[in-house]
């Protein structure tokens, strides 16, 4: 009798253990199927703050799950899309400079734009690596000169594109070098807005 009540016993035990385990199972699965979603719904609520919703969206939604639900790893993501793109426009850019038939006008626009890009591409990157050694107790210090920082960046692409702004270049250059600055410019802005979406969080 007593090693049948020991053995119902056991069993009990035995079926309450694995009822939890699998309720543990079952639980971690559904975070996992759910945090990709949280991770995209945080990104698409941050993006709504910034003045380019949709192409925040689209240049960080790839990122979701480096970002997960951060605000500063959010602002950082956006930062290294933006100097990136900064980057490789600027490469682009030192090829078409360097193509026969341009006009002085237009050497004139590419050399200064280059110039303001590569201050740009500094910019960014003195803030990528603000952002990644401050101390906590320096953070009003640090967040302070990140929006210095970008918002210089920010000028510097404005002020490339303004310069194929004027009459007398080739339609076709003057479109494709203005399209990609201000891209990056609305890229920059966006950074911009979520650094500060992150100051006032961390505030």
């Amino acid at each position: 009798m007593e090693s049948s009540s020991s053995s119902t016993h056991f069993a009990t035990c035995f079926l309450t253990a694995l009822s939890i385990s699998l309720c543990i199972i079952s639980s971690t699965s559904a975070a996992r199927d759910l945090a990709p979603k949280t991770n995209t719904e945080f990104i698409k609520t941050s993006c709504s703050a910034t003045t380019y919703p949709k192409l925040c969206l689209t240049s960080l939604s790839s990122h979701a799950s480096t970002i997960q639900t951060s605000p500063k790893l959010m602002a950082g993501a956006a930062l290294n899309v933006t100097l990136s793109s900064a980057k490789s426009t600027s490469a682009t850019m030192l090829k078409l400079s360097q193509r026969h038939g341009l006009k002085p006008k237009e050497v004139g626009a590419m050399r200064d734009c280059l110039e303001e890009l590569s201050d740009s591409v500094d910019e960014l990157q003195s803030s990528i690596a603000e952002m990644g050694n401050f101390k906590s107790y320096d953070f009003q210090l640090m967040i302070s000169d990140v929006q210095t920082w970008v918002s210089a960046a920010l000028t510097d692409e404005n002020t490339c594109s303004e310069g194929f702004g004027g009459n007398g270049m080739n339609g076709n250059l003057k479109t494709a070098v203005r399209g990609q600055i201000v891209n990056i410019a609305h890229l920059t802005s966006n950074a911009l807005a979520l650094i500060n979406r992150y100051a006032s969080v961390h505030g």
